[in-house]
């Protein structure tokens, strides 16, 4: 009996071919200042509204398409892992597809956020987002349309900058007219922002010749994402964007707690 169609053929290298993660969530930190709640579990299971706080990025980005996510972990990462596993499975949600760089088993300790990136990168696609499991922004929507208009750009970071929380009054980075993050000094905090470090990079922008770290960082060596992006902003290689929606890091049990009782 003939088949109506021919089934589709694969070579041997796209048998192969490894699957790369689109989105990178980043729940290595420690949580030190939301002891005593994270000495047993990790800042990022933390409930809020009703489910793990970086469930809610995760979500928001399976809902876009996003659908093939790395998270990388270090303290008490076993249960991020055994919380979610590889295919979680949440309402109103395409099958996600979960990777794991595990900094903790792998080195001992975290790799800080541009380490832990490195790490991941021979498992991200060229353009990826990351976006830190500790923030909580509900309403932020993951398209397409901005990796399109990244990737067709010349830039190697385009960041979303929100306005100034209580607890970072200076804020982080500024903004051009033209949408260039600016390295600003700190004494020019009124036309600063705070970073939601909600961000999209291309892989160029952690190249060994930026970073000075091999990629996959196979010595585990942890360094930090800020001096790299005031570096790429001097160079004219960052773009941003102001985000207004709600937005807040979830950096004590205070903010914790003002966010699960703010519920209508």
């Amino acid at each position: 009996m003939d088949l109506p169609f021919a089934p589709p053929t694969f070579t041997e290298a796209q048998r192969t071919m490894p699957v790369l993660a689109q989105a990178m969530v980043l729940a290595a930190g420690r949580g030190e200042r939301m002891r005593p709640l994270t000495d047993h579990t990790p800042k990022p299971l933390l409930n809020v509204r009703g489910q793990a706080l970086m469930q809610w990025p995760m979500q928001a980005l399976a809902r876009a398409g996003f659908t093939r996510q790395l998270i990388n972990t270090a303290w008490l990462g076993e249960q991020i892992a055994a919380h979610f596993g590889t295919h979680p499975v949440w309402p109103d949600t395409p099958g996600v597809r979960l990777m794991y760089s595990h900094e903790g088993q792998d080195f001992g300790h975290a790799l800080e956020t541009a380490g832990g990136i490195v790490r991941a990168m021979p498992r991200l696609e060229d353009v990826f987002w990351v976006v830190a499991g500790d923030v909580f922004a509900p309403d932020f929507v993951f398209t397409p349309e901005a990796v399109q208009r990244f990737a067709a750009s010349e830039n190697t970071a385009h960041l979303w900058l929100v306005p100034n929380p209580a607890h970072n009054p200076g804020g982080d980075f500024g903004l051009s007219d033209t949408g260039m993050a600016l390295n600003l000094p700190r004494d020019d905090a009124g036309r600063r922002f705070t970073f939601s470090t909600i961000a999209l990079y291309k892989q160029a922008f952690f190249s060994a010749t930026n970073t000075g770290i091999e990629t996959g960082n196979p010595q585990g060596i942890a360094a930090p994402l800020a001096p790299l992006l005031r570096a790429a902003m001097d160079k004219g290689q960052v773009s941003g964007e102001v985000y207004r929606g709600a937005w807040a890091d979830v950096g004590t049990p205070e903010r914790l707690a003002q966010l699960n009782a703010s519920v209508t």
